[in-house]
């Protein structure tokens, strides 16, 4: 049997892959069979999620998966924007240089990837500058506040990266930010963070 803490993993992955439609329902005795958990773990892996908001009890009828509407990704957004920029201006602090060329490694091949019209790739490398970027800042509670945002919002930064254009566009929001890091400048990092942020909160509300 698989511990409490790998079931919360394991669902939470698989809700975050779309595996699990919005408003579905969570059943227990399913996510068993599903999981190869005991009960016990897979109530605790919910009540986590539940947490996180990533799924949500409703009376009487257990579990399912939460839906975010567009609204409520516009203000996770806002919050992003401060907790992110914060990220940024710390990383710009903190950067060594290997970092720098870390990130300036992911600017390249988001470059190509935009170039090459591959969304697929542009998607994955634009997660691995934000993580890289918050591994390289260390500042260990806004990181946690980052990735319960960025959880909540998966569905909605997917279909960001549909919108013809969009990889283009936030392809020299994300140089920007590359660039003030391995400057070192903080103030431009933030600055170029919250400008990223903004622009992803005008798509969504394209989307409306």
């Amino acid at each position: 049997m698989v511990d409490d803490a790998q079931v919360r993993d394991e669902l939470r992955a698989a809700i975050l892959r779309g595996d699990f439609a919005p408003r579905q329902r969570l059943v227990e005795a399913d996510l068993c069979e599903q999981f190869g958990a005991r009960r016990f773990a897979v109530r605790a892996a919910l009540q986590d999620l539940v947490a996180e908001g990533l799924v949500e009890r409703q009376p009487n009828r257990g579990a399912r998966i939460r839906e975010i509407s567009l609204s409520e990704a516009i203000e996770i957004s806002e919050i992003r924007m401060v907790v992110e920029g914060l990220v940024a201006a710390r990383a710009a602090e903190q950067v060594t240089s290997a970092d720098a060329n870390r990130l300036t490694s992911i600017g390249k091949r988001m470059r190509k990837a935009v170039d090459a019209g591959d969304a697929t790739t542009y998607s994955d490398l634009n997660a691995e500058l934000h993580s890289t970027l918050r591994e390289v800042a260390a500042h260990e509670t806004a990181n946690r506040i980052v990735a319960q945002l960025h959880a909540q919002m998966v569905r909605h930064q997917f279909a960001l990266s549909r919108v013809p254009g969009r990889s283009s566009v936030s392809l020299v929001q994300h140089e920007a930010i590359v660039k003030a890091v391995v400057e070192r400048d903080p103030a431009a990092a933030e600055a170029a963070m919250r400008a990223h942020i903004a622009s992803v909160m005008d798509a969504l509300r394209a989307l409306v």
